[in-house]
């Protein structure tokens, strides 16, 4: 395919999808086939401040929009959604590269969050107190701040943007979105169905880019939060320049995520569960389980942990019976690579190498097999970073009060998973592990809607997560409201100088 005919990916200001004049691009590659799918553009800084400027006009009707005409648009979108879901999987699975179940399963989950923002009408209500003091009355209102602004990352192309811009949007405000400039289209496909809708110009803008684009979006004085969802080094820029500019933040960050097994737990249940939280999405998941803590007898399930991760099929995503798809760049493949070196330099014993698979028609490809590496210690670089692979380190404890001192003593706080029968085992875990995500025979155990994201620690900065009730208070302003009516018969009384309400 030449130049001229590869497709171009438009920003969306103001209700249009126009063609930037930036002369910055970079291509959209199939991971799998190292395919130009598309060009991108990095936005001009006059492209972002049109953004932020319809956003701005937009907010000063859309405000006022009654809380159920708001409902009603994400009821028809979340409809939309579901009717164009092959299309949506098929276009996140060529560029992103993961399998087409794990994308409609990537998409789901971003339409959990439409449908809970269709509920606005149950969720933004504040509060009254009939008669405080003497006449008195008080009430809290929740409105929106202004303009919102999201930052996402390349790995959940349609989940994480679903998990930001419905939620503010449904509380009121207007929002202004960078995609990963490294899978935008689904993402661009999703904003045409949010137009489609009934979402009004203005109120949903896209803009595309890097670190440029970014700090705009710390730094505009109009908008007024960022949500940001990636790696650890630009979450924290983001946090520190944004709230140094006086906005709200919320950054989700790096992990390094366990799963601790005890001997009484189902084993072959266990097992699958394993292998499927280590290696799914070619361990490209901030929730991916990625350190295996085996505790006394459990540490004879390894070979058959193995064995389990030898069945697994690489392939395109879009082939049928792919279990694993590639990683998302040449340079993602190169990354993982080196650090599986680094693991062998360290002393960790490598049962199962994944670094140089072969797939038969994709030789192209990023593809990275599942890799397996036990005698890890704390120290080892394939512990104390974010592999982001499907990479598995297994280290061993004596005790359950063992492994949980090794799940705390890691500065991230993003999930944990603990597989075993004794509800005895599950309630101290809970109790006394340092993480925000817990599951108790779940792998990854993120949160429904209904519950908010609540990653803590090193994985976290800010105190409110994404969507859920939580997000509620992130994306609007409490407003507290106290009243008095008088009634012209009373008597006036005398000048009341003290602070209390009488």
């Amino acid at each position: 395919m030449s130049k001229h005919t590869i497709p171009t990916v438009k920003l969306l200001i103001d209700g249009q999808f126009i063609e930037s004049t930036t002369s910055e691009w970079r291509d959209v590659v199939n991971p799998a086939t190292q395919e130009v799918l598309a060009r991108v553009p990095f936005a001009t800084a006059d492209e972002m401040a049109r953004a932020v400027a319809g956003a701005k006009a937009a907010f000063a009707t859309w405000r006022k929009t009654p809380i159920g005409a708001r409902a009603r648009v994400f009821l028809k979108y979340q409809q939309l959604i579901r009717e164009n879901m092959a299309e949506l999987a098929a276009l996140l699975t060529a560029e992103q590269g993961k399998t087409l179940a794990d994308a409609e399963g990537d998409i789901f989950r971003g339409l959990e969050v439409v449908e809970y923002a269709a509920g606005i009408g149950q969720l933004q209500m504040g509060e009254l107190a009939n008669n405080v003091a003497n006449g008195v009355d008080t009430y809290t209102l929740l409105q929106p701040l202004g303009v919102c602004a999201g930052i996402t990352p390349f790995n959940f192309p349609a989940m994480i943007p679903l998990w930001m811009f419905p939620m503010a949007i449904a509380c009121g405000n207007t929002f202004v979105l960078k995609p990963s400039e490294q899978d935008p289209m689904v993402t661009m496909r999703l904003a045409e169905l949010a137009l489609q809708a009934g979402i009004p110009a203005g109120v949903l803008n896209v803009v595309h880019g890097g670190e440029a684009v970014v700090n705009a979006i710390c730094d505009h004085p109009d908008i007024k939060a960022v949500s940001f969802v990636g790696s650890s080094r630009v979450g924290s820029h983001v946090y520190q320049r944004a709230t140094q500019a006086g906005k709200r933040a919320q950054c989700m960050m790096g992990a390094k995520n366990h799963a601790v097994v005890l001997p009484d737990a189902n084993r072959q249940q266990t097992l699958d569960n394993l292998a499927g939280a280590a290696f799914g999405a070619a361990g490209q998941r901030c929730m991916a389980l990625s350190v295996l803590v085996l505790v006394g007898a459990a540490r004879d399930w390894l070979p058959e942990l193995v064995a389990r991760a030898q069945t697994l099929t690489l392939n395109a995503g879009a082939e049928a019976g792919a279990d694993i798809g590639p990683l998302i760049s040449p340079a993602a493949k190169a990354r993982v690579v080196k650090l599986i070196g680094q693991g062998v330099e360290e002393g960790a014993t490598l049962l199962l190498d994944g670094r140089a698979p072969t797939v038969a028609g994709y030789q192209d490809g990023n593809f990275v097999g599942p890799t397996v590496f036990a005698d890890v210690t704390s120290a080892m670089r394939i512990y104390t970073e974010e592999i982001f692979g499907p990479v598995l380190c297994v280290m061993q404890a004596a005790t359950l009060q063992e492994a949980i001192a090794i799940v705390n003593a890691n500065p991230n706080g993003n999930g944990v998973a603990l597989f075993t029968q004794s509800g005895a085992a599950a309630r101290s875990f809970q109790e006394e592990v340092d993480v925000g995500q817990i599951g108790i025979n779940v792998p990854i155990p993120v949160p429904v809607p209904l519950f908010s994201f609540t990653g803590s620690r090193a994985s976290k900065l800010g105190d409110l997560g994404p969507y859920g009730k939580q997000v509620l208070s992130f994306y609007t302003q409490t407003k507290t409201i106290t009243t008095r009516w008088f009634d012209d018969a009373a008597s006036a009384g005398k000048v009341n100088t003290t602070i209390s309400l009488k």
